[in-house]
């Protein structure tokens, strides 16, 4: 019987390297093809009732961890999380993933991703959006409605190309009304002089909303945005965070844009911090109170920063909760 342990294994694997070195075997022929180097488009196309919804991959940021990025907690403990999710040592990995959902009346893009000028910048790790719609067969003219879940970059920087123009220049904009009255105060933006961080989103708001205002649409939570797509508060992140209930039929999707950070850490931890969060005791309440409904209701839940392709469903673990993705279909 073949023995499989791990010194066998790399013996093996040695006595096939010097095999090859001296052009003996096998292993000494070239590969015919060369490698691709570029990875496949990320679209992933999902049935809500007679909906069409297509999750679209923007990509995924890899960096160094904050000392605070879990504000509440040793950074140790957010380390091990981290390796524990065999993410890189010491780095930290967060996707990004805009839903498309096509009511078969409205083609409804929600949130933009970090926008094409950030795709040379970042050497390709983010800003893909518009190169996987196009990969997805998707017009960026043909989006009726650009719906924003809250003013972040990562959701509002696909707003505009490279240039200033408008990435959808026939989309109506919709968004949270007490997010658009939160970052368009001036009052606001004052008191945030001293906050480089903020200081920094609130020009950005500027940046990407300026001259656009009658494309603008503010909507209010608890209310039905465009027909099938109702907005839920779920405020904390920031001020007028908002997610959506999208249902077609006796189908429903809840997508939570951002109630948790990457799950491996905040899903897992509701009551951990992450640096992003305006109010982190109102996001950490928020937080409970939306898996606690979507653990009940075996909801399916799509979230922003969830691996590709980010859909699944949320079961409570004690006080905690866990992700379980949903399995790949090659259907739809």
């Amino acid at each position: 019987m073949t023995d499989l342990n791990r010194r066998h294994l790399l013996a093996g694997a040695a006595a096939l390297g010097a095999a090859a070195a001296a052009g003996l075997g096998p292993t000494a022929a070239k590969a015919a093809a060369p490698q691709a180097g570029t990875q496949a488009p990320g679209f992933y196309r999902y049935k809500v009732g007679s909906f069409e919804c297509t999750s679209i991959n923007d990509g995924a940021r890899t960096f160094p961890m904050p000392d605070r990025f879990v504000a509440n907690i040793p950074k140790e403990e957010a380390l091990a999380a981290g390796e524990a999710a065999y993410m890189p040592k010491g780095m930290v990995t967060i996707p990004f993933n805009p839903q498309l959902i096509n009511t078969g009346s409205k083609l409804v893009l929600i949130d933009t991703g970090n926008g094409v000028a950030n795709l040379e910048a970042s050497k390709g790790a983010v800003g893909r959006t518009l190169q996987n719609l196009a990969a997805a067969g998707v017009d960026p003219k043909a989006i009726d409605v650009v719906l924003l879940s809250h003013f972040h970059g990562d959701h509002i920087n696909g707003v505009r190309l490279a240039d200033g123009a408008l990435a959808f220049p026939n989309a109506e904009i919709m968004v949270p009304g007490k997010e658009w009255e939160f970052w368009t105060s001036e009052d606001n933006a004052a008191k945030a002089e001293s906050n480089q961080g903020l200081k920094a989103n609130f020009a950005n708001v500027k940046k990407i909303f300026a001259g656009i205002e009658s494309k603008v649409t503010k909507y209010e939570w608890g209310k039905e945005v465009t027909p099938g797509i109702t907005s839920i508060a779920t405020p904390g992140h920031t001020p007028g965070h908002t997610s959506f209930a999208v249902a077609s039929g006796d189908a429903k999707v809840l997508i939570q844009s951002d109630v948790t950070n990457i799950p491996e850490f905040f899903l897992r931890n509701p009551d951990w911090h992450v640096m992003f969060d305006m109010d982190a005791a109102m996001a950490q309440q928020t937080r409970h109170k939306f898996y606690d409904m979507a653990a009940a209701e075996k909801a399916t839940v799509v979230g922003f920063h969830f691996t590709f392709p980010s859909v699944g469903h949320v079961v409570k673990d004690g006080a905690k909760y866990r992700l379980i993705p949903s399995a790949w279909n090659p259907t739809i």
